[in-house]
């Protein structure tokens, strides 16, 4: 146990010093949430309402970042660099290995929650309950376990450079098509349609339910659940491949 906490411990180190965390899981977040509550003119009329989803919006994009590219990226790395290999080579087992990456992602992201929220109060005296607060919280941080899974699959690329490039583009289209930007009743029919069938849609919509005052919908938890599968299925059976 003090291994996998010890363990923990470095991957947290190491996630803090990665500049790609603090540009798109801190820095980023924060400030479209800045410019797109106080700087552009989107004509809603209740602002304090807009502040709010909109800080749900950047929460996800947030944690939905760190869990793609932060997490999908590190693995490549390490892989390519013979850590892993290394690794294997310990007696510190595989699954205590990996769980420990998975926690220490998971810490990173309540973290990420946590920044986030209070600049949202910081900057413009976001208001809800504690129980909006927290169930918000909760449902954000267990409901980026499939954009970790997302992130393992990347993890399987071989090259940094590839899977820097392709995590961009993945992590990019989500949050827009997704609705992270913008509300997704602004776009075309055709991405409309789209944009509720993918996970990052159900990410946000969940959060934006909570300050709402009502509860994720059921849709959003199976199709998350569906993802979770999907990607996992995928990287296990890449790496046993590359594996072989």
């Amino acid at each position: 146990m003090n291994a996998i906490l010890t363990q923990c411990k470095f991957e947290m180190i190491r996630i803090f010093r990665n500049p790609y965390f603090v540009f798109w899981s801190l820095f980023m977040p924060i400030l479209f949430y800045f410019i797109f509550t106080n700087i552009v003119n989107t004509g809603v009329p209740d602002q304090g309402e807009w502040q709010a989803y909109y800080l749900m919006s950047m929460t996800t994009f947030s944690v939905m970042g760190s869990a793609i590219m932060n997490f999908g990226i590190r693995m490549v790395q390490e892989q390519t660099e013979g850590w892993s290999t290394f690794m294997k080579l310990t007696p510190f087992p595989s699954w205590a290995y990996f769980a420990s990456k998975m926690f220490g992602q998971l810490i990173i992201h309540l973290l990420s929650i946590v920044i986030v929220f209070l600049a949202g109060y910081l900057i413009n005296g976001v208001s809800l309950s504690v129980s909006q607060w927290i169930f918000s919280g909760i449902w954000v941080l267990i409901a980026s376990i499939p954009f970790l899974a997302l992130g393992s699959l990347v993890g399987t690329m071989k090259k940094v450079e590839t899977a820097s490039g392709v995590s961009n583009i993945i992590y990019l289209a989500l949050a827009i098509v997704g609705g992270m930007w913008m509300p997704i009743n602004t776009f075309p029919t055709f991405l409309q349609n789209i944009a509720e069938w993918l996970p990052s849609y159900h990410f946000g919509s969940g959060a934006w339910n909570i300050v709402q005052g009502t509860s994720p919908d059921w849709q959003s938890y199976l199709i998350l659940i569906g993802y979770l599968i999907i990607f996992l299925l995928l990287a296990v059976s890449i790496r046993r491949k590359q594996e072989a």
